[in-house]
């Protein structure tokens, strides 16, 4: 019988601390060719924001028809994305002679500043679920 409670509790405790996970789709927009691959990054941090360290990323070499990048597993909380369109394939982000990114790029939020480049405050947006956002890529 004692066992049995115990079994009982320890598996409605396991219920109560499920970590839900959740689905992030990033649709990307205005890709201007179908060279080079697309570098979607997701950032949990402003310590990281467009920096080299990320929770994830992905490459898609097609984009053709759009490109959509799927996260998978995510906790609930706040996050950033970053898009890359890598024409050159060299898996950097150039910057001219006054720091502008050479290739086209986008963040969440699509927010575009001039002359800096946006925080991670500005591209943070919430998951309490799965969500589908939208970047557009200039």
């Amino acid at each position: 019988m004692v066992k049995n409670i115990l079994v009982g509790v320890f598996c409605t405790m396991l219920f109560a601390f499920k970590v839900h996970a959740a689905q992030l789709r990033v649709n990307i927009s205005n890709i201007s060719s179908n060279e080079g691959m697309i570098l979607c990054s997701v950032y949990t941090s402003p310590d990281n924001f467009l920096g080299k360290w990320v929770m994830q990323r992905q490459e898609y070499a097609d984009s053709s028809g759009g490109v959509i990048c799927m996260f998978d597993k995510l906790e609930l909380g706040s996050y950033a994305v970053a898009v890359l369109h890598d024409e050159n394939t060299n898996g950097k982000n150039y910057r001219n002679y006054f720091g502008m990114p050479t290739e086209d790029w986008g963040v969440s939020n699509n927010i575009r500043p001039t002359m800096r480049a946006p925080t991670f405050e500005e591209a943070r947006f919430q998951i309490d679920d799965s969500i589908t956002i939208e970047i557009r890529v200039d």
